[in-house]
């Protein structure tokens, strides 16, 4: 998720979010915008066609496979974290389906092993139990590697932070020794590696650079090379030029098929949540607006990060005349939205719009409390708006026992 302050979005993107009919929405809903999802995947079609690349969607990111229609006619596929998530692209995408783990069970890989186009291992001693597996007409094997390089300022989103237990270090696997069978590298496939988040090419190059100079001499005679997520290439700015011609050096100088996994990028300012104030206290002088959304339920990377959304016609404090803490309805006492300024005052069945809600948002939300989940509604200038999903008590207590 982006950290405030979020990039302005354009005012043909902001257009199309406020072509959505807030007041016909259930409340709380996301909103999937399809008009811009589409321009976001043509995009992404334009860098493959550019670098010659093949791009995948991170299902970490973004996963309602009701949209997987519009997407599909653009990436090559998609790329999983574990079983489930593979199962959903195989089920609904139809395309490549890749596959990570930092730890595959026994039962798990065996089933992988059945469909996946890419298996990629975690660690020296995985990669030994994938490769005693191997099937001659079964996935390709890969390997993570950690370069080392970190580009990120949050630590909690560093893959490459001291200690990650994310992708294997060049000193890990030139140890490895007896763990991995001698000519365990003509048996590789592909390196993969993934360090960023929410960045511009320009932190891909120097990490490229770190894993180039720790893993270049494995290169030559494999097939492919994974550049992992945290692109933003949809972003307003981003320099697709470099990308290209990061990625076109690579294909070149190897001969490998190289890959792209973006999540946030494919649904960046696709989505927006709509949300119902249900009540305005006033408490040590602050007015704060409870809603029927929650960032602990709804939008957890608004904690983890942290970050504050943007919403819709809203300002930072004192930016416009009244001022309120927007919160959620779980008991957690640090579920707040953030703080923010309005032109009028709220008030109780008013509807606010937050901006940017379509990724790492449907993928990680939560019933905690037992607060509903938001409705997942489609909406496009020709077919209008569509309510696809809505969510109940059932959906909570048939998570539990």
């Amino acid at each position: 998720m982006a950290q405030d302050p979020t990039p302005p979005l354009t005012p043909e993107r902001l257009t199309r979010l406020t072509g959505i009919p807030y007041d016909a929405v259930p409340s709380p809903a996301y909103v999937v915008q399809l008009d811009q999802l589409e321009a976001n995947c043509r995009l992404l079609a334009e860098v493959a066609d550019a670098s010659g690349a093949k791009i995948l969607l991170a299902l970490k990111g973004f996963a309602c496979h009701a949209t997987f229609p519009i997407i599909a006619k653009h990436l090559s596929g998609v790329t999983a974290s574990g079983l489930h998530e593979a199962r959903l692209g195989q089920q609904y995408f139809g395309k490549e389906v890749h596959v990570y783990s930092p730890a595959f069970t026994e039962k798990d890989l065996a089933e992988l092993t059945d469909f996946a186009h890419t298996i990629v291992f975690n660690s020296p001693g995985q990669l030994a139990r994938g490769l005693d597996q191997r099937k001659p007409d079964g996935p390709q094997i890969g390997l993570r590697v950690n370069p080392e390089h970190s580009e990120g300022a949050t630590e909690l989103y560093d893959p490459c932070a001291p200690g990650s237990r994310l992708g294997t270090t060049r000193a890990a696997l030139d140890a490895a020794g007896s763990e991995l069978p001698s000519d365990w590298l003509e048996h590789l496939d592909g390196l993969h590696f993934h360090t960023l988040c929410e960045q511009d090419a320009d932190a891909l190059e120097h990490t490229a650079a770190a894993f180039e100079e720790k893993f270049g001499d494995l290169l030559p005679g494999l097939r492919w090379l994974n550049f992992g997520g945290g692109h933003h290439i949809t972003r307003p700015g981003y320099d697709v030029k470099r990308l290209c011609r990061i990625l076109r050096r690579f294909r070149e100088r190897y001969n490998v098929d190289v890959y792209l996994e973006p999540g946030e990028a494919v649904a960046l300012h696709c989505g927006v949540l709509v949300a119902t104030v249900l009540d305005i206290l006033e408490s040590g002088g602050l007015r704060t607006a409870i809603l029927d959304a929650s960032a602990t339920c709804h939008m957890p990377d608004v904690l983890e990060m942290p970050y504050r959304p943007n919403i819709l016609g809203a300002g930072h404090p004192d930016e416009h005349p009244h001022n309120y803490r927007i919160g959620g309805p779980s008991c957690l006492a640090g579920d707040v939205i953030g703080d923010y300024s309005f032109e009028q005052a709220l008030q109780p069945g008013q509807r606010l719009v937050l901006l940017d809600m379509a990724h790492y948002t449907m993928v990680k939300n939560t019933t905690f409390n037992g607060v509903p989940l938001p409705s997942i509604c489609l909406h496009s200038a020709e077919a209008g708006l569509r309510t696809i999903r809505t969510f109940g008590y059932t959906d909570y207590a048939e998570r539990l026992s």
